[in-house]
């Protein structure tokens, strides 16, 4: 069973805003950079970094994997902030299985 932590205090979460929706897409983008960077620091590997998203009701519940043994994922509280029910019941196999899915999904229709 892994553990799902959220954001370091040091790393600012964005706050939506409808008004200007442009800009808080470019924090979110440094947001995720970010704690990317951040998680980089503390592991290596070839997933730590990645961003994983389960749908859920009208968006996505986001993580971004810290580690993969121990199992470390840190919530990503964006948009609608939504969580995965399931998200404590993933194996280090589901995880990678699920990127490298996405991965082929997005080179075959495009980024």
């Amino acid at each position: 069973m892994g553990k799902i932590y959220s954001p370091p205090a040091s790393i600012p979460v964005p706050q939506f805003d409808w008004e200007d929706f442009d800009d808080y897409q470019k924090r979110e983008n440094k947001f995720i950079d970010d704690l990317k960077q951040f998680c980089k620091q503390r592991n290596s590997g070839e997933y730590i970094g990645e961003v994983i998203k389960f749908p859920v009701a009208d968006s996505y519940a986001l993580y971004m994997v810290a580690s993969l043994s121990p199992i470390e994922l840190i919530h990503l509280p964006l948009m609608d902030a939504w969580e995965f029910q399931y998200i404590e019941r993933l194996t280090a196999q589901d995880i990678k299985e699920k990127i490298d899915n996405e991965k082929k999904l997005a080179k075959f229709f495009g980024k």
